[in-house]
C-alpha cells in the first residue's frame, strides 16, 4: 500500500495558507505603520514598541510565505520522510523572534525608567493603541480557526502571534490615557512597554516549546496512543499490537508498530491484514477518533504469541 507520506499538499489547503497569510501580512503592514508613526508623533515608547512587535508579526507573515513553497514538497533521496518538519522549523523561527522583540522592548522600556522623561502620550497614540486591539483579536480569531481549519502548525503559531499583539495593547490603552491626560504620571508608559515584553515571550515560549517538541520528535500522548491500539485491534486478523512508536512530522502524526497475527496463516494473508491496518489509520474517521491526522504508517507483522513467548494463534 502507498505510503500516505509521498501524497502532495491539497492545492486547496496550500492556497488557504497563502491567502490567510497574505491577510495578516497586509494588516500588519498597515498597523506597524500607523503605530510606529503615531508612537513617535505622539512620544509614546509603549506604542512604539506595539508598532515594533507587529513589525515583528509582518515577518513571520514573510517566512510563512517563502516557507509555504517548500514544506509541500514530497520525499526524495535525501529525504526519505519529507519536508513536512519545515513547517515546525519555522514555526519554531517565528517563535524566536518575537522572543527577541519582546527582550529588546524590556531593554529599552527599563533604560527609559531611569533616564530623564519627556511628556509621553497623545491622542494619536492612544487612537493607535485602541486600533490595534480591535484588529488583532479579530485577526487572531480568524487567523486560529482557519489554521484549525487547515491543519497548519505555522499558521496557528502565527494566530498565536497576532493574539500576543492584542493583549500587549490592553495594558497600553490605559498608560497612554493616563499619561496623555495626567503627564506626571508618564511612567505609565513606560510600564505598559514592559507589560507588553512580558506578554510577547510568554507568547515566544508557547510557540518555540510546541516546535521544539515536534522537532525533537515528541510521541502522541498516552491517550492518542490508546486509541491507535484500539482502532489497530478493531482490524479481523490483529491479534494484538506491541512496539507502538509514533512522532509527529508538522501536524500529523507517524506511527511504527508490530502487529501479532496468527502464527498459521499464509505470508500473503498477513500482508492483507497489515494493509487493512494501514488503511484503517489512513480513514478520515481515525482522525476525527484521534483529534490528530495520520500521514505514515510502517506496520510489522508477527506470530502472535497469546503470552508474548510461545505460538498459540489467536
Amino acid at each position: 500500500m502507498p505510503r500516505r507520506l509521498s501524497a502532495p499538499y491539497d492545492p486547496a489547503r496550500l492556497a488557504g495558507i497563502r491567502f490567510v497569510t497574505w491577510v495578516g501580512f497586509w494588516v500588519n503592514l498597515v498597523l506597524c505603520a500607523f503605530k510606529v508613526a503615531a508612537g513617535i508623533l505622539g512620544n509614546s515608547r509603549a506604542v512604539t514598541a506595539d508598532g515594533i512587535h507587529s513589525l515583528s508579526d509582518l515577518l513571520t507573515d514573510i517566512i510563512i510565505l517563502v516557507g509555504v513553497r517548500f514544506w509541500p514538497a514530497p520525499p526524495d533521496e535525501d529525504h526519505p520522510h519529507g519536508h513536512r518538519r519545515l513547517e515546525s522549523l519555522i514555526s519554531l523561527i517565528v517563535g524566536l523572534l518575537l522572543g527577541l522583540a519582546g527582550l529588546g522592548i524590556a531593554w529599552d522600556a527599563v533604560e527609559g525608567l531611569f533616564s530623564p522623561r519627556e511628556p509621553a502620550g497623545s491622542l494619536l497614540a492612544l487612537i493607535a493603541a485602541v486600533l490595534s486591539v480591535t484588529s488583532k483579536e479579530w485577526l487572531f480569531r480568524w487567523t486560529l480557526k482557519r489554521g484549525r481549519d487547515l491543519g497548519s502548525e505555522a499558521v496557528e503559531a502565527n494566530a498565536w502571534g497576532h493574539r500576543s499583539d492584542a493583549i500587549s495593547s490592553l495594558p497600553i490603552v490605559p498608560a497612554v490615557a493616563l499619561s496623555w491626560w495626567l503627564p506626571s504620571w508618564g511612567f505609565l508608559d513606560l510600564v505598559g512597554a514592559i507589560l507588553v515584553a512580558l506578554f510577547i515571550l510568554h507568547a515566544a515560549w508557547k510557540i518555540c516549546a510546541t516546535a521544539a517538541d515536534t522537532l525533537l520528535d515528541k510521541g502522541a500522548d498516552e491517550q492518542t496512543c490508546a486509541a491507535l491500539v484500539a482502532i489497530v485491534r478493531e482490524v479481523p486478523g490483529v491479534c494484538g499490537v506491541h512496539e507502538l512508536r509514533t512522532r509527529f512530522l508538522g501536524k500529523e502524526i507517524q506511527v511504527h508498530m508490530h502487529v501479532g497475527v496468527d502464527p498459521a496463516i499464509t505470508v500473503a494473508q498477513a500482508e492483507e491484514i497489515a494493509n487493512a491496518v494501514e488503511a484503517g489509520l489512513y480513514a478520515d474517521s481515525t482522525e476525527q477518533r484521534l483529534g490528530v491526522g495520520v500521514c505514515d504508517v510502517l506496520v510489522h507483522v508477527d506470530p502472535w504469541r497469546g503470552d508474548g513467548t510461545a505460538s498459540e494463534g489467536c
